[in-house]
């Protein structure tokens, strides 16, 4: 796996940062690790960070990186000379792995010089090359240089640029490697173009970059092709700043055992070199991003890599945990039929085995020595004796021997087989105990069944729990774009405008000077601390009434009375009302404004905050969301307009020929007496409930129009706790409402729509009409009463 640039991948990713950063300033200075660091350059409208890896890697970077809490002494003194500084130029000393950047001009100059080969190492210099820190102090053995604190930086020991070579020079130059040395191996270390470039420009000539040099090569190779591709790699490096080039990560099939295959990254390089081009590989812009790519996964791969080691360890596990549990099986299963065959023998061979027994039992009872119970055995064997031919050893100090017992019931002879017999029982019940012996593995093999099942689902969980741990992997998040309002406190409204506010009295100065355009709104409440809240209508329409409401709420919230406790109201003026210029003989402190003209006072609101979560679509994803963000109340308002619309032309009394309308025909017919419903209502109820809720409907809309925005002042002074006389008026007057509540009766909000369910089946019906609604009414009032009620309620439900 590559894990540091050589030459070629220096050179694109300086061209890029000449690009972007040239002219940029150094925001601020990070450690990432002991030798890995950021610097983040800005102007006002963009944000990038170069990455600074001692001796493996240097880019732009778009990914946050994940930084050390404390910044170490060396990031320090970066940030101590380098803040705040231009960065003016970027170079690479010679052909060497050596980057300058230059931040300042003249005098004022620091330079912070990037080594990549070997261990690597960061330095920081002045403006001659005076090194004032350093990462990793050191002697070069071959030179004696010493680098260090107070010490010239040595700008000549530079590798300079490559000299193209001749067909004799590259033969004398080959000649000195050793053989079997790979072809590619050997001309790497004489030019500074790097493996894979070289290895691309051998591959175009046809000529295998894997060939193992010998006395003969040249024999075997066209030196002038070989001469051809290193001129094609020196025309190609040096072509390589000029042109943009795009990011390549090329990629190696890996095997986990939950996932199946994957591919893995291996190497990054600016160009599609040909010796990759027929693998896998992934595409990028820039080369800038493929090692963003490659890189901020390459923990994530690291992680898997464990995690695959992991699966496989926990998989093989378990497959030992099963294959022991089988083997116990297979053992049990095994005694069993050992011990029945074995049962079966001494069954067949009874007249042999009691014979053995009764013949050992009396030398044992006639206190025979064992020594000469041995030799007696030996001489009825050399008599050829039966008995004593079927004995294979003996074991007395436990009381047992052990007999050949043949098959009786094989046709063919068999290899008789060993049983042991207790000399204390009987052949009846030596063959019992064998029985006992299978009865008793059985029992043991159906234990071992079942708690080799409890086993294998204990350890199949924990593999499956060790599994779920190590795909828990970790990852690095890409840089985003901090927008202008995110240093406010802001939120999206209801309706989808963007509200802004100041967090101090410098916020509020800059919120009002700086963004405060025409067509913004200005709230404010007239409370100490409020903040200065700004509402965007970039759209030029009017801002609806919800909206203000919402931004009142955030200035009052935002100042003492939230801490107090204290409900008061916000005001909201225009942006020309807004201005700095205080009255003569008076001064404005930093974050207070001047207000001329009327203050359109808000309703006292809530002291209620909340919090959400705001997603950033992809670019990729846009088109799926087009519209999503559009001003809401517009939609409402065409949904109330288009409603009222329908129910007007569904009112709309149509004239038969005699010129009478249907409701008048209607009204003139007697109504028939409709069924009752479930809770027993009768027409005239429902009728006089009709005409109830169509009233309250009217006085509710005529109380809502005039309560949305009151045209008075609260003072902060006047909110105080009531007294006495106060208390016992609004008991009064609540005992009154009361009593007047009992005797309206008025409806529950599920009685309410029972009835406007009853209504509507009522007109449609048509078959009750009430003489209250309509009579003295003529043809022009009962629609006109009509398209009110219709549009009031379509105007509630709306709201």
């Amino acid at each position: 796996m590559k894990l540091r640039f050589n030459t070629v991948d220096i050179r694109v990713a300086i061209a890029e940062i000449r690009l972007s950063c040239i002219g940029l300033r150094v925001a601020n200075v990070y450690d990432i690790d002991n030798k890995t660091y950021l610097i983040k350059l800005s102007k006002p409208d963009s944000k990038v960070g170069v990455l600074i890896e001692s001796g493996a890697r240097i880019h732009q970077t778009h990914i946050e990186w994940p930084k050390n809490a404390m910044p170490s002494g060396f990031s320090m003194k970066l940030r101590k000379h380098l803040r705040t500084r231009r960065l003016e130029k970027v170079e690479q000393l010679g052909v060497d792995r050596i980057i300058d950047f230059q931040f300042g001009a003249n005098e004022a100059a620091y330079h912070v010089i990037v080594e990549l080969y070997d261990r690597g190492n960061i330095i920081l210099t002045d403006h001659e090359y005076m090194i004032l820190n350093i990462l990793r102090p050191r002697t070069d053995e071959n030179s004696d240089v010493r680098f260090a604190v107070r010490e010239k930086y040595p700008l000549d020991m530079a590798r300079q640029t490559q000299q193209l070579l001749n067909a004799d020079e590259v033969k004398q130059l080959l000649s000195k490697e050793k053989d079997k040395t790979p072809l590619k191996k050997a001309l790497t270390p004489h030019f500074s173009y790097g493996a894979p470039l070289i290895e691309h420009c051998l591959i175009g000539r046809g000529i295998d970059a894997g060939f193992k040099l010998s006395a003969d090569w040249h024999t075997k190779i066209d030196v002038s092709q070989l001469v051809g591709a290193l001129e094609d790699a020196h025309r190609l490096f040096e072509t390589l700043p000029s042109q943009p080039c795009k990011g390549y990560i090329s990629q190696s099939k890996q095997v986990r055992p939950s996932i199946g295959e994957y591919l893995s990254y291996e190497e990054f390089h600016p160009i599609l070199y040909r010796q990759v081009a027929s693998s896998a590989f992934l595409q990028f812009d820039t080369f800038s991003q493929a090692i963003d790519e490659f890189f901020s996964s390459l923990e994530k791969q690291k992680l898997e890599t464990k995690a695959a080691q992991q699966e496989r360890g926990a998989v093989k596990k378990l497959d030992n945990i099963r294959k022991d549990h089988q083997k116990r099986l297979d053992e049990l299963k095994n005694a069993q039929d050992q011990d029945e065959y074995k049962a079966a023998l001494i069954e067949q061979n009874l007249p042999l085995v009691d014979r053995a027994i009764f013949i050992l039992r009396s030398a044992l009872a006639d206190q025979m020595d064992w020594k000469d119970i041995d030799e007696l055995i030996e001489e009825a064997k050399q008599a050829s004796d039966p008995v004593a031919l079927s004995i294979a050893a003996l074991k007395l100090d436990v009381n047992m021997m052990t007999l050949l017992l043949s098959d009786l019931s094989d046709e063919d002879p068999v290899k008789p087989v060993r049983v042991d017999v207790d000399l204390a029982l009987s052949a009846y019940a030596n063959a019992e105990k064998y029985y006992v012996h299978k009865r008793q593995a059985l029992t043991k093999e159906q234990k071992t069944i079942e708690a080799s099942e409890k086993a294998l689902k204990n350890a199949e969980k924990k593999t499956r729990e060790t599994l779920k741990e190590v795909q828990t992997v970790t990852s690095v998040q890409r840089m985003r774009k901090t927008y202008w309002f995110e240093k406010f406190l802001w939120f999206i409204s209801s309706e989808n405008y963007l509200i802004v506010g100041g967090r101090d009295q410098q916020q509020n100065e800059m919120l009002v000077k700086r963004y405060l355009r025409p067509g913004d709104l200005y709230v404010h409440a007239e409370v100490q601390g409020a903040s200065s809240v700004v509402v965007k209508n970039t759209g030029g329409t009017a801002v609806p009434p919800k909206t203000l409401h919402e931004a009142g709420t955030m200035a009052i919230c935002y100042s003492v009375a939230w801490e107090a406790k204290v409900v008061t109201s916000a005001y909201w003026v225009h942006h020309d009302q807004v201005s700095k210029t205080a009255q003569s003989g008076e001064y404005l402190t930093t974050g207070s404004f001047m207000i001329r003209g009327k203050k359109n006072f808000l309703p006292p609101t809530q002291l209620v905050l909340g919090f959400g979560v705001l997603f950033k679509v992809d670019e990729d994803s846009l088109f799926r969301h087009v519209g999503e963000r559009s001003v809401r109340v517009t939609d409402e308002a065409e949904a109330e307009k288009e409603d009222m619309q329908s129910v007007s032309d569904e009112i709309i009394p149509v004239e038969d020929s005699d010129g009478d309308s249907d409701d008048a025909k209607h009204a003139e017919e007697p109504s028939p007496r409709p069924e009752e419903d479930d809770e027993g209502a009768s027409a005239s109820q429902l009728a006089g409930q009709v005409q109830h809720l169509t009233l309250q409907e009217e006085k509710d809309d005529s109380e809502e129009s005039e309560t949305e925005f009151p045209d008075t002042t609260i003072e902060f002074g006047q909110l105080r706790a009531p007294s006495d006389a106060q208390r016992a008026r609004n008991k009064s007057e609540l005992d009154a409402q009361a009593a007047a509540t009992d005797k309206k009766q008025f409806l529950s909000r599920k009685q309410r729509k029972d009835v406007k369910k009853q209504k509507k089946q009522y007109q449609q019906q048509q078959s009750v009409s009430t003489d209250e609604s309509v009579s003295g009414a003529s043809k022009g009032e009962a629609l006109e009463l009509k398209v009110r009620r219709s549009s009031s309620s379509s105007k509630r439900v709306s709201h």
